[in-house]
């Protein structure tokens, strides 16, 4: 059974609620239910990718190396300004993001674009104006994302309220509200 197949299979037997998280150790993504972990490879993130107009998706994207570059302001509001330009240009429909200081969690609904696209855009431009800022030139961002397309009976809001405790989780904040790189249309 191809990797994907794994995966959505996993999905689908745990709750529409279940925790899961991705994490990155040297090349390759991990990504845990629970306490049980799947490597992946750039390639098998690619494996079985569809970009469907109109469905709900949940990605998942790390910086190089996961330095945390976001931990700097002015970077991060360059990813938070494309984020914005994406909704407002009707590209997709953002839902909920966090961005934490190596990685960014987002939740939207997909247009008439490519999802591919989308998320090539996102890095391409905020890739070149994070390295005008920081007077660089070196890579942004890991050459793969992660992306999960939401089925019928997932709750959209409790992903929703999983991408935004991000920040909680991780020990940054003891408030969502003190957390400034986040964002959600329900609130």
């Amino acid at each position: 059974m191809p990797l994907t197949n794994i995966i959505d299979e996993s999905l689908r037997l745990l709750s529409a609620n279940a925790p899961y998280r991705t994490c990155v150790s040297g090349l390759t993504m991990w990504v845990c239910f629970y306490n049980c972990c799947i490597p992946m490879s750039y390639n098998d993130l690619r494996k079985g990718r569809i970009s469907l107009p109109h469905h709900i998706y949940f990605v998942t994207t790390v910086v190089h190396g996961r330095v945390p570059e976001f931990a700097d302001l002015l970077a991060a509001r360059v990813v938070v300004r494309e984020l914005r330009r994406l909704h407002e240009t009707g590209t997709v429909i953002s839902m909920a993001w966090v961005l934490m200081p190596d990685h960014l969690h987002w939740l939207f609904q997909l247009n008439d674009a490519n999802l591919s696209a989308v998320i090539k855009a996102l890095k391409g431009r905020t890739a070149k104006a994070v390295n005008q800022v920081k007077q660089r030139r070196s890579p942004l961002w890991q050459k793969a994302f992660y992306d999960h397309a939401l089925r019928r009976d997932e709750d959209v809001r409790e992903i929703a309220r999983y991408i935004v405790a991000n920040p909680l989780r991780a020990g940054l904040v003891s408030k969502i509200g003190d957390y400034p790189h986040w964002d959600a249309i329900w609130l």
